[in-house]
């Protein structure tokens, strides 16, 4: 624990990540509007084109998740996030660089796309490892509940802010803005004093492959993390399936203009900032066990309101219901971030946030294509009471995980060990 006289170095370090990360995610949020933009007007590319490029964002999470997750418990993380910043922003500068020679190709974007994404699968892993070494331990709910109070507010503005910059100075000059933004963070980064402890030389004569297989045993073993990513994964397929067909089913279906839908699509983000003013208040009055699971069955029901909007006062079901589920969702990143970071061996967190992120991101495409597919045959209101149901039904992992009878979630990691009747823990 820090002597009480570093604590205003440790409340300045975490206010330059803050700063350095709320201004990175408006640019992130700038990016997805932008991307799409870019591909149809300056390319002409169509819808399957357009979610390649998404694709390709994700895809390194299931590429380099795990060999990225060992690999950032060996380094120094303030470093390994600063280069990201820097490659992400000059991969951003190449595409209207490539726009303004009139050299820009549907397989430079689909490049950058890989590039930036696996950047971020270095950073995200490094990031969160990295959270408990500024905060020296402490305040990590706090200080998660300010981060994703951020992201959500980035959100709320970002497409926003892109539409503008799109109509104003055109999609390719957004992407500018976006690139400023992870200079903004590298800066940041580089002006925090935390000292990173050293790690031990044996460490970095482990074998990869021998890493990766503990993180992965670590997490599929312990009886908190499993069910914790099981419902991630769960719930992630579940969201981005109705979301694939959202826009079309509030368009279409319901017969909205695209300036409402976009007002209505905000709902989930303003509850994710809700969320997260929320979480402390929740985990100090029912606990960070029992507040998360009666979180959980207060809002994930919610979520069935979504499929039973209708034009006019029925718009209100969309945004009560995208309301509710985006509370419940941001607590839930807020609690089981915290979680993590407190729990696991600091040797190992980076693993650990990497096997959790890796499994969490996989069903992200999953839920994109099986939402789509389910739209075309049920049509678009039935696909989003399927995908919706599962929302509502997610908490059941949870309910069914041990943390149904703790007050508070464990802060530290205790061997197995047996337990009542001579049974352990499955292997």
């Amino acid at each position: 624990m820090a002597a009480p006289g570093q604590v205003p170095s440790i409340r300045r370090d975490f206010r330059l990540l803050w700063t350095g990360e709320t201004v990175s995610g408006l640019g992130n949020s700038i990016t997805v509007v932008a991307l799409p933009l870019i591909a149809v007007v300056e390319l002409d590319a169509g819808s399957t084109a357009v979610g390649l490029i998404a694709a390709a964002v994700w895809l390194p999470w299931l590429l380099v998740g795990l060999p990225v997750g060992a690999w950032a418990d060996r380094m120094r993380k303030r470093p390994l996030m600063i280069t990201c910043d820097l490659v992400s922003a000059a991969t951003l500068l190449s595409i209207p660089l490539a726009a303004s020679l009139d050299a820009l190709t549907f397989a430079h974007m689909v490049a950058a796309a890989l590039i930036c994404g696996t950047a971020a699968v270095c950073f995200n892993t490094a990031y969160h490892s990295y959270i408990p070494i500024v905060l020296d331990g402490r305040d990590l709910l706090a200080g998660n509940a300010k981060l994703q109070g951020s992201e959500a507010a980035t959100q709320v503005a970002g497409p926003g802010a892109a539409g503008l910059l799109a109509q104003a100075f055109g999609a390719v000059t957004a992407l500018v803005a976006d690139a400023v933004t992870f200079l903004v963070s590298a800066v940041c980064l580089k002006r925090i004093r935390a000292v990173e402890p050293d790690r031990a030389p044996d460490e970095a004569r482990v074998p990869l492959r021998r890493q990766i297989i503990e993180g992965l045993r670590f997490v599929g073993r312990d009886r908190y993390l499993r069910p914790m990513v099981t419902w991630g994964a769960l719930i992630n397929m579940a969201l981005m399936g109705y979301q694939a067909v959202q826009v079309v089913f509030l368009v279409r279906t319901v017969g909205l203009n695209p300036a409402m839908v976009g007002l209505l699509l905000t709902g989930g983000s303003t509850g994710g900032i809700v969320g997260a003013l929320v979480a402390g208040r929740v985990s100090r009055r029912f606990g960070t066990a029992r507040g998360l699971l009666l979180l959980q069955v207060a809002t994930a029901p919610f979520a069935l309101l979504l499929p039973m909007t209708t034009a006019g006062p029925g718009l209100l079901l969309f945004a009560a219901g995208a309301f509710l589920v985006g509370i419940g969702v941001s607590v839930a990143n807020i609690v089981v971030g915290s979680f993590r970071q407190t729990y696991c061996p600091p040797r190992m967190l980076g693993r650990v946030v990497a096997t959790a992120m890796m499994v969490n991101h996989s069903t992200i495409p999953l839920g994109s294509l099986l939402g789509g597919v389910l739209g075309d045959a049920v049509g678009y209101r039935a696909a989003m009471g399927i995908m919706t149901g599962v929302v509502a039904l997610s908490w059941l992992v949870l309910v069914m995980s041990p943390m149904r009878r703790e007050h508070d979630l464990p802060r530290t990691h205790e061997p197995e060990q047996a337990h009542a009747g001579g049974s352990k823990q499955p292997r």
